[in-house]
């Protein structure tokens, strides 16, 4: 599960090392500006790996534009 958090800037460092400090989290790091996209271009990027994968599958072209 991903998790995009705003926390004022006087207190992110300290939950950014409460964060890293748990084992089963990973955090990285973004710019505040454009954080958003970079975030949505990851997850786009992970999806098209599935699909490459074979570990997830898509739809055809006809049955994206029946659905709108």
């Amino acid at each position: 599960m991903k998790l995009l958090l705003e926390v004022e800037k006087s207190k992110a460092g300290l939950l950014v090392e409460f964060l890293r400090s748990l084992p089963y989290v990973k955090v990285k790091a973004g710019a505040e500006e454009g954080s958003s996209l970079a975030a949505e271009l990851e997850e786009a990027v992970e999806e098209l790996k599935l699909v490459r994968a074979g570990k997830k599958k898509t739809r055809t072209l006809k049955a994206f534009l029946d659905e709108v």
